[in-house]
């Protein structure tokens, strides 16, 4: 009855219609690229410098990815996009025969994989859909391999009122107004106004934030922007 969603072609859709268009822009970047003392988001994601010397003409382009809609993806659905050293699973098999398949076409030893996927499929260290990356410089990602089930369609409804602050009070407003509203007419007052009604709704979401936020402190809990590339359970 509902479809499951599927990351990869949600994935797809943020891509620009020609793909080529990715190849232009990462060897622009490649060919502008100096140095700098501040450190931007892909080197944070890469501190050990790793990237995989691709053959472009080889790649098929439809499956090279910026870090940029990485982020966003993870950031919708409250993913991770980790090192492969901290993902659980073992690899299937068909994502080694990629692997070795792309070693023996590019003349190369993969290193610096990443995977996205949801936080339980991590070995998180304290404070159901993966996909395998390789990184190929300058904040772009080739895609080698997806696998296991697609993602509950109701992820990203679900996990919506965690990507920031004001979704959460939106979210945590509209539960205030749907609980005030299952409360019989009448149950405090016989002639109950919008006054009231209004009292008996203010009371109701400064319970449900606060029992939000004890649920948050106690269980570590952060907004989806802070955690998508943190390999920290408590982040």
């Amino acid at each position: 009855m509902w479809n499951k969603t599927n990351i990869e072609e949600e994935l797809q859709q943020l891509q620009p219609q020609n793909h080529n268009e990715i190849f232009d822009n990462f060897i622009a970047n490649q060919n502008l690229r100096t140095s700098t003392p501040e450190e931007d988001l892909n080197s944070r994601l890469a501190k050990e410098g790793q990237s995989n010397a691709f053959n472009i003409d080889l790649l098929d382009s439809s499956r090279v990815y910026t870090i940029e809609n990485i982020e966003k993806i993870c950031v919708l659905y409250r993913l991770r996009f980790l090192s492969i050293k901290y993902f659980k699973p073992q690899l299937p098999k068909e994502a080694v025969q990629k692997m070795s398949r792309l070693e023996e076409e590019h003349l190369i030893r993969l290193q610096g994989l990443k995977v996205m996927a949801p936080s339980k499929l991590f070995k998180l260290e304290d404070k159901d859909d993966p996909l395998l990356f390789a990184p190929i410089g300058n904040g772009y990602y080739y895609l080698i391999h997806k696998w296991g089930s697609d993602l509950s369609w109701y992820r990203k409804g679900f996990v919506w009122p965690m990507r920031g602050p004001v979704h959460l009070l939106i979210a945590l407003a509209l539960l205030s107004f749907i609980l005030t509203s299952l409360i019989p007419s009448g149950l405090f007052s016989k002639n109950e106004d919008f006054a009231q009604w209004f009292i008996l709704y203010m009371f109701m979401f400064k319970g449900v934030v606060g029992i939000t936020v004890f649920y948050a402190f106690a269980l570590g809990k952060n907004f989806n922007p802070f955690i998508w590339n943190s390999k920290y359970f408590n982040a």
